[in-house]
């Protein structure tokens, strides 16, 4: 099964020389509604002050905001934020140039943006009279000098066959576009000659829009236009994904759901799914899963609603608790292995309470049903359900029902994939094979060294093959490079094994079942003899 055509990114490495590193298991992606920002582009943050400079900050209509403030509480460490806008219009902003006008339209749309900008000639020649120099700033209000952007452009021109067009030059601003045809004169100078030489600025016009509220298809986007949450293929890699609730009062759709969740499964992520707005306890939580429409174990579920203090309202607040549980789960990412099936992680800070109260035997029963239930004191002495993925009981294999068996095998499939990227620069030939196999047994024999397979016999924890019956000479004419490695499954004998491809356009993973039961090491490539491997697909 195919779970990933990725690209490759070059980087000054030297490949094979160095052990592959570990991927990271708590990068979250955020996409919903933001008060300002770029839209359908995403931003990587590393705290709350960046994402208030960014888009805004705090914003009553964002469910999308509360979410990120209460991941970096939480002890968040990095963040991806997609802005999605519904009908939302960017403001102009007016150059005089004689009787016409040189019009500017800004990048992000919103009644937040506030622009400004300034003419002058500085530099340029009396023959010159098509071009100008021109200085675009994003300012925090109108009015301000808080000068938040800025961009420079030194001599543009207004001639259609200049290579220093201000159409074409401005195409690379972060700040604005050119909107409407060219004026027949170059914009004048601000301030215009006379005055005493202060720096004088043209403001944006107040036209700008916020938009609508958001719905399930603003969210889902175009694949094809990479809008949506699609935007997400912008950026080089997330591990946790959340779809706050479209408003406070509004779950997500269906549609929604599905469509995040294959593709978190595309991208080797975990979809934290929200508890629709409805379950106000556990009982009626535990009735509604019956009929859960989206079993899966690429999402999870933690319950109930989250009551913190709304700073914009003034008051208590509900809230959906998917950006406090990824912030847990970063937290917890730098204090205790991904593989470790502990509760103490999962516990929120001071700040957070749940919005009912869930007792022991109601938490068990939900553990049961796919829903973890968020903590905020640890119970030391009193066993907790282990955190449990959606997979619900049709999984394919019951060992992904168990939420950190699922993000460590999907963290070590991410860093073996990037980390092996090197080969496509070199000979598909047996000393590269050779080198592959080392980097990734070394890999795996560190983490054993700290314990990941601890629940299996030495010898029995793990395999790497890589070798000429994988890379077969029609594959190797095709310029595929295959790996094949696996880690122990929870029943005796049994592993959980992928076959990563790598060529020049990417780098495909695929899920494979070798039957390895009771096969020692010296045996795995004659059991694989019978192994039905895919044909590469062509460029």
């Amino acid at each position: 099964m195919a779970e990933r055509l990725a690209g490759i990114q070059v980087l000054e490495e030297a490949g094979s020389q160095l052990p592959i590193a570990e991927a990271p298991t708590a990068i979250t992606a955020f996409v919903g509604r933001c008060l300002r920002g770029p839209v359908d582009h995403p931003v990587t943050l590393t705290g709350f002050a960046e994402f208030q400079r960014v888009f805004g900050g705090l914003w009553q209509p964002s469910t999308l905001s509360y979410a990120v403030e209460q991941f970096f509480e939480n002890g968040g460490r990095t963040a991806v934020v997609v802005r999605v806008a519904n009908g939302a219009r960017s403001c102009t902003l007016a150059l005089p140039a004689g009787p016409q006008a040189l019009v500017l339209r800004a990048l992000a749309p919103g009644t937040r943006e506030f622009l400004r900008a300034a003419v002058d000639y500085d530099g340029i020649g009396d023959n010159e009279d098509d071009c100008f120099n021109l200085v675009l700033q994003r300012v925090r209000t109108p009015g301000s000098e808080h000068i938040e952007d800025q961009e420079i452009f030194r001599r543009v021109s207004l001639r259609a066959d200049s290579a220093r067009n201000v159409t074409l030059v401005l195409a690379e601003s972060q700040l604005a576009r050119v909107d409407g045809e060219l004026p027949g004169w170059r914009p004048d100078a601000t301030p215009p000659p006379g005055s005493r030489g202060l720096a004088g600025y043209v403001l944006s016009n107040p036209d700008g829009d916020d938009g609508g509220p958001l719905t399930d298809y603003d969210v889902i986007g175009s694949a094809a236009k990479r809008t949506g949450l699609f935007a997400l293929d912008g950026a080089e890699e997330f591990n946790l994904l959340c779809i706050p609730p479209l408003a406070r009062d509004v779950d997500l759709g269906a549609s929604t759901l599905l469509v995040a969740n294959r593709y978190c499964r595309e991208r080797r992520a975990i979809l934290l799914v929200d508890p629709p707005l409805a379950w106000d306890s556990a009982a009626r939580a535990l009735a509604e899963m019956r009929g859960w429409p989206l079993p899966s174990d690429s999402a999870c579920l933690f319950f109930p609603r989250l009551l913190g203090y709304d700073k914009l309202r003034g008051r208590f607040e509900a809230f959906a608790p998917s950006g406090a549980v990824a912030g847990m789960m970063s937290r917890a990412s730098e204090l205790w292995p991904v593989w470790s099936a502990t509760g103490e992680e999962y516990v929120l800070r001071p700040g957070l309470k749940p919005a009912c109260a869930v007792d022991d035997a109601a938490r068990a029963r939900l553990a049961a049903c796919g829903v973890n239930t968020v903590q905020t004191v640890r119970r030391p002495g009193r066993p907790q359900p282990a955190p449990c993925t959606l997979a619900g009981p049709g999984a394919g294999s019951t060992d992904w029902r168990s939420l950190p068996a699922r993000r460590f095998a999907l963290f070590v499939v991410n860093s073996i994939e990037r980390g092996t990227r090197w080969v496509v620069f070199e000979p598909n030939e047996a000393a590269t094979w050779r080198r592959a196999a080392a980097q990734v047994h070394a890999f795996l024999a560190g983490l054993e060294d700290r314990g990941a397979f601890s629940h299996r016999e030495p010898g029995d924890r793990w395999f790497v093959l890589c070798s000429e019956r994988l890379n077969r000479e029609r594959q190797r004419d095709q310029g595929v490079f295959n790996l094949m490695f696996g880690i122990p499954a929870a029943r005796p004998g049994g592993f959980h094994a992928w076959l990563v491809s790598h060529r020049a356009g990417g780098s495909r993973v695929q899920v494979v079942s070798p039957n390895l039961a009771g096969v020692p090491d010296t045996g795995l490539t004659q059991a694989l003899a019978e192994l039905d491997l895919p044909e590469a697909e062509s460029a």
